[in-house]
C-alpha cells in the first residue's frame, strides 16, 4: 500500500485513479502520512489489512463512478474492514448501521435483507464506497483521523465532481453533509439523511428512500438503475 524508502512508492489503486489523483499524491499532508502509516504498521494492529486499504479504488474505475456513499471512518472489529464504506466481508456479521442500510433498502424497494454484508456487487455497478480516512488502529475508532487521510479523501470528491457528471452522492450524517462544499451541485445530485448508526437512523435515515432515488436520478440521466440486491 504504501512503501518505505527503498520500495516501489506506486500506491495500490486502480490505474484509472493514478492521473486524475496525482496532486493528491502529491501533496505535503500525504507524505505526512505515509510516515504516520508506516510507523503504525511497525508498532500496532491496523485495519483495514495494507493490500484492501485502496480497495474501494481497485473496485470501482474513476470512469465508471455513478454514486458515491460517504463513510467515515473504517471498522475496527477484527475482520470487520476490507476498504469498502459500511462494507464486511463474506462470513462476517453485519454490524448494526450496514443491518439499518438493508432495512433501509427492504423498506425502500422491498429487497429481503441478505445474511451477507459484501457490498462489492455494488462497488462493481459503479458505486464508490468512500470512508474519508482510510485506515484505523484497531479497537480503536478515529485513531487515524487528522493525520491527512481527510485533505486525500477531500480531494477525491472534488475531482469526481470536476470530472464527472451525473453522479448521485449519498450524505449521511452529520459529518457527510459537511462535504456539499466539495460537490458541484449543477453538475452532480446530492441526497442528504441522518446516519444509519442505530443512535440516529429512527431520526430519518429509515424512510429517507434513498436507493429508490437513486436509481429515478440515473435513470432520468439515461444510465442504468442499481441493482441493490446482494447474493
Amino acid at each position: 500500500m504504501l512503501h518505505p524508502d527503498n520500495a516501489p512508492r506506486r500506491p495500490d489503486i486502480g490505474s484509472s485513479w493514478l492521473e486524475p489523483l496525482a496532486q493528491a499524491f502529491q501533496a505535503e499532508s500525504f507524505a505526512q502520512l505515509k510516515t504516520f502509516l508506516l510507523h503504525e504498521q511497525a508498532s500496532q494492529v491496523m485495519f483495514p489489512k495494507a493490500r484492501d486499504i485502496f480497495a474501494a479504488f481497485n473496485a470501482t474505475p474513476f470512469d465508471r463512478v455513478r454514486v458515491v456513499i460517504l463513510g467515515q471512518d473504517p471498522y475496527h472489529g477484527p475482520g470487520q474492514a476490507h476498504g469498502l464504506s459500511f462494507s464486511v466481508p463474506a462470513g462476517i456479521p453485519p454490524p448494526p448501521s450496514l443491518q439499518n442500510i438493508f432495512k433501509e433498502v427492504q423498506r425502500d424497494l422491498g429487497i429481503a435483507p441478505p445474511k451477507n454484508g459484501d457490498l462489492t456487487p455494488w462497488a462493481e455497478q459503479g458505486v464508490l464506497l468512500l470512508n474519508s480516512t482510510l485506515t484505523v488502529r484497531a479497537s480503536a475508532a478515529g485513531s487515524h483521523q487528522g493525520k491527512g487521510w481527510e485533505p486525500f479523501t477531500d480531494e477525491v470528491i472534488r475531482t469526481i465532481s470536476a470530472h464527472r457528471s451525473g453522479v448521485v452522492f449519498l450524505l449521511w450524517g452529520r459529518f457527510a453533509h459537511q462535504k456539499v462544499t466539495l460537490i458541484d451541485a449543477e453538475r452532480h445530485s446530492v441526497l442528504k439523511a441522518p446516519h444509519p448508526s442505530p443512535l440516529s437512523a429512527h431520526r430519518g435515515f429509515l424512510g429517507c428512500g434513498h436507493f429508490s432515488k437513486t436509481n429515478e436520478l440515473l435513470s432520468a440521466q439515461g444510465g442504468l438503475p442499481i441493482n441493490w440486491s446482494l447474493p
